[in-house]
């Protein structure tokens, strides 16, 4: 086996991991963010929230199924860096068409292998996610100084980086039975696969699109998708969303899209502490009072009160679904608008599946409105 070059890590607190370098050789910064999912590597990888972000990833062992040209969600890999305790020596899947490595190696993303990812994560829970260096080509103490020189995640506007540049459909799958326009705030594959099956044909429109362009498609509904960044630089979606709340369009929003939701109530939003990224996540839908394991990837949350309904412009508003954890809002449902949204990822690429139902509820939404 190749012996890999010297690889380093530290935090803008100084903390420094020494390893060694994983993926391509070079120098890398972002947001240093962790992940407690134990599969689903390259739709992590893929996922365009994770856009200027370090991915940690708290399973020990990476790699060992490689690469495929069916899992991605999207045309790229996103992450600023990668940082794994394990990687895997070889792959075995029927369906892999190459290695981890040596996708990261020919995409440029700089990681580092063998270290403590357990103490750095937990070092993160304690401290918070902050901004970090990976370098395989330069010392400790200058990384540390340009570590501290990059922007932080709040105040980051980051959506034209990965929005669509022209519309494109994915049309339904067998008969069809609603027309979608989603706004691509970052959106990943499977979102219009899951629309798709249920006979619902999706128009993805690039996030500067105004109401006469969504309008435009013929809607049932619009979808707002998840994506990166502080959604505070969100003005021109929020404006979009509060025209389409206006004339009653049924309105449908994950992730970044549940936040920009609550923008355009009148609600807050902050950045959390570490954030929720994985696909372990327990939320409880306070409709139903089922509680569901879910996918998440977001460093942002909405400031609503959990239990009271709270006047909008739009009629009464109320939070639909808690993160059990540590009981961040986790979704929103006008009760006088066809409107309501989630945190997280209904469309669990790579998993779990317990959230499918919501696309369900989007077209329940339409036959009432």
């Amino acid at each position: 086996m190749t012996r890999r070059r010297s690889a380093v890590l530290v935090l803008e607190d100084g903390t420094t991991f020494h390893g060694e370098a994983y993926g391509a050789v070079g120098e890398t910064f972002g947001e240093a963010v962790f992940s407690t999912g134990m599969t689903g590597y390259q739709e992590t990888l893929t996922d365009p929230s994770y856009h200027r972000q370090v991915v940690i990833m708290t399973a020990p062992h990476i790699g060992n199924t490689g690469v495929n040209g069916e899992d991605d969600e999207s045309d790229r890999i996103w992450v600023a860096g990668y940082v794994v305790r394990d990687p895997s020596r070889s792959y075995s899947n029927w369906r892999a068409g190459g290695g981890l490595e040596e996708r990261l190696a020919a995409e440029g993303v700089v990681g580092i292998c063998e270290i403590d990812t357990r103490a750095l994560t937990r070092h993160l829970r304690e401290r918070g996610a902050m901004r970090v260096g990976i370098s395989s080509v330069d010392g400790a103490d200058s990384l540390l100084e340009r570590v501290r020189q990059q922007p932080e995640m709040a105040g980051a506007d980051l959506v034209a980086d990965v929005t669509t540049a022209q519309p494109y459909v994915v049309s339904a799958d067998g008969e069809h039975r609603l027309t979608v326009a989603a706004i691509d705030l970052g959106i990943k594959r499977n979102t219009p696969r899951r629309m798709a099956a249920r006979g619902i044909t999706t128009h993805v429109l690039p996030a500067t699109a105004t109401v006469d362009e969504v309008l435009a498609t013929g809607a049932d509904a619009v979808f707002l998708s998840n994506g990166p960044g502080d959604p505070a630089t969100a003005d021109p979606q929020v404006a979009l969303t509060r025209s389409l709340l206006a004339r009653k369009v049924p309105l449908f929003g994950i992730c970044f899209g549940n936040q920009i939701l609550g923008r355009a109530l009148g609600l807050g939003t902050y950045k959390l502490k570490y954030g929720h990224r994985g696909i372990n996540q327990p939320v409880l839908d306070r409709t139903t009072g089922k509680v569901e394991v879910t996918a998440h990837n977001h460093g942002f949350a909405v400031a609503a009160p959990i239990g009271d309904t709270v006047d909008t412009d739009f009629g009464r508003a109320e939070v639909s679904h808690v993160c059990l954890n540590d009981n961040v809002v986790e979704g929103l449902r006008l009760l006088d608008a066809p409107a309501f949204s989630v945190q997280y990822h209904p469309e669990a690429a790579a998993g779990p599946h317990d959230a499918d139902y919501l696309f369900d509820r989007l077209l329940e939404l339409v036959q009432r409105a």
